[in-house]
């Protein structure tokens, strides 16, 4: 299958996920992983018109960025090291895994230096996994209280990963339980500007993940393919 007939079939199973719960396809954005392929497979994925892209590494982002940053909107959303924060400041206009203060910290640091601002997401454990990153639900709360003492850090979302080794439809309380949680954090004023989006989703359970709210969903190889592809 061709890029573009995969990219045609995506579009078509979110229209028809969105149709079905009384969605808009246009409240749903698409990050095109491209962790695992080059270079060229990546500029593919750009002259396909596709714009936002997913790296969740810097040492196998760095290529890709050098060649094709200003022609995309680069998304972090493997897990940032905070060592790491001053490689990806400047160049990822999204942080998907947001899951401490210290990160939160070297994140302003990093950004206030430059006049930087950054949107990010605030990754959540949900499942509870203790293989998976992020904070658990009860924590959320405080933290995105504390974010305001950061100015070039603007919350925009939660984050969660489903277990890997579930199917789809076994991921759907993971994702309804971070559309309840992002709800009843804006239903408390959590902060001043609500919280819009849900980062969930990913190539083996994204249509279910739409149905629970996802307004960004981060799909790899079924919309980018593999390198051999």
């Amino acid at each position: 299958m061709t890029l573009e007939q995969r990219i045609a079939q995506v579009n078509q199973s979110v229209a028809e996920t969105c149709a079905r719960v009384g969605r808009s396809p246009e409240e749903v954005n698409i990050v095109a992983v491209t962790k695992y392929v080059s270079v060229e497979k990546t500029s593919n994925v750009l002259d396909s018109g596709i714009v936002h892209l997913g790296e969740n590494r810097w040492q196998t982002a760095k290529p890709k960025w050098e060649a094709l940053g200003s022609r995309g909107i680069w998304h972090f959303i493997g897990q940032l090291q905070s060592n790491k924060v001053k490689e990806v400041v400047g160049k990822f206009a999204y942080i998907h895994s947001l899951d401490r203060l210290s990160l939160a910290k070297e994140l302003e640091r990093q950004a206030s230096a430059t006049d930087i601002h950054i949107k990010a997401f605030v990754q959540v454990n949900v499942s509870g996994e203790e293989s998976k990153s992020g904070m658990e639900p009860e924590n959320v709360f405080d933290f995105i209280g504390q974010m305001k003492q950061f100015p070039h850090i603007e919350v925009i979302g939660l984050m969660t990963m489903a277990p890997l080794d579930s199917d789809a439809e076994s991921a759907r309380p993971v994702f309804r339980q971070l559309r309840e949680l992002r709800d009843e954090l804006n239903a408390k004023g959590a902060q001043e500007q609500p919280i819009q989006h849900l980062s969930m989703g990913m190539s083996g359970d994204f249509e279910v993940a739409i149905e629970e709210g996802a307004t960004w969903i981060r799909l790899g190889s079924i919309l980018v393919g593999k390198e051999e592809d």
